[in-house]
């Protein structure tokens, strides 16, 4: 998927894994990928952005074709191959009209998965967010989840992908009674009200829950904006859940990555599609709680700014939880 014009950075957390270039694959399965696309790779790019910490080139054939390659290995990251494999079994199954890249072939071989998929001439928004180009995306979102709705293929329900993971207050609290870990850097207003919050996230699977297929990461780096269209890429955390999670789900990072009036163009969004506000900030309690807890782990291997770019999106969760309930 293209990403040719590089958005304008900022000096917030970059989502960014460690890129392995595609000539670094072992030759037994770049042969095998090329025999499997009845050409050799003349020209392979690495692409920048994103946290998969592998192979993500738009790659150039013999042949003259173009085509998105994403690969990875056993390491750095052992759990990486089985988010590929889940990507490649989503992505195949998305209806051919969802603005979605398509995929053209997948492989498991050797320890390596691999996807090879249509090349989006495209590139990801400008950060900071450009308030057109945030428009484009949040109508994106609406007529995308509208399409998805109910969802047209099997996936998990949210609740069951997520899990125990949006239960990041009860263990802050846990953290902060027994002193088990050191928690100054979490905000005095959450420290103050973090029974209210442990008690209202215990609520989100009810909050988020519906028949829509959302995407379940989507962010700047994410997303593709072509002449006349808006692309989603990288579905592997695919679940059913609220129409609306996506949007309340990307919201801590378009926060953070300085969109003009973010969370006001955000809750106008919100209200627009009727989404519940009760459940909106229910559901975002527990995605602050979440971010802050993970952002507390070590990093991940192979993926060294995750916990930096899940803090910031924590604390901008936890700013926008701030201003939606008023809670002093």
């Amino acid at each position: 998927m293209g990403r040719q014009a590089r958005a304008e950075t900022t000096d917030v957390p970059a989502a960014a894994g460690v890129r392995v270039d595609w000539w670094a694959v072992p030759s037994s399965v770049r042969s095998q990928v090329e025999a499997s696309l009845g050409a050799a790779v003349e020209l392979a790019v690495t692409q920048a952005g994103g946290f998969s910490p592998g192979v993500a080139a738009r790659v150039r054939l013999a042949d003259g074709r173009r085509v998105f390659v994403k690969a990875v290995g056993p390491e750095p990251n052992p759990d990486t191959p089985d988010l590929h494999r889940a990507e490649a079994r989503i992505t195949a199954a998305l209806p051919a009209t969802a603005p979605v890249p398509a995929l053209l072939t997948s492989l498991d071989l050797e320890g390596w998965v691999v996807l090879v998929l249509e090349d989006i001439d495209g590139r990801t928004p400008a950060q900071p967010w450009r308030p057109d180009e945030l428009h484009r995306v949040l109508t994106a979102a609406a007529e995308l989840s509208a399409q998805l709705d109910p969802s047209p293929i099997q996936a998990p329900t949210l609740a069951d992908r997520i899990g125990e993971d949006f239960r990041g207050w009860r263990w802050l609290a846990a953290a902060c009674e027994d002193k088990t870990g050191e928690l100054s850097w979490l905000a005095p207003w959450a420290r103050r009200h973090l029974g209210r919050l442990v008690e209202r996230e215990a609520d989100w699977t009810t909050a988020a829950a519906g028949s829509a297929l959302i995407h379940g990461d989507l962010r700047a780096d994410n997303v593709l904006l072509t002449e006349d269209r808006v692309v989603v890429v990288d579905w592997p955390w695919a679940a059913v859940g609220a129409a609306w999670f996506d949007v309340v789900a990307m919201g801590p990072s378009v926060i953070m990555q300085g969109a003009p009036d973010a969370m006001s163009v955000l809750d106008e969004h919100l209200c627009a599609r009727g989404a519940d506000a009760e459940d909106v900030t229910t559901v975002l309690i527990a995605l602050a709680g979440y971010f802050l807890r993970h952002s507390a782990k070590p990093p991940p291997p192979g993926l060294p700014t995750l916990r930096g770019f899940q803090r910031a999106q924590g604390e901008a969760a936890v700013e926008w939880v701030r201003a939606r309930t008023g809670w002093r």
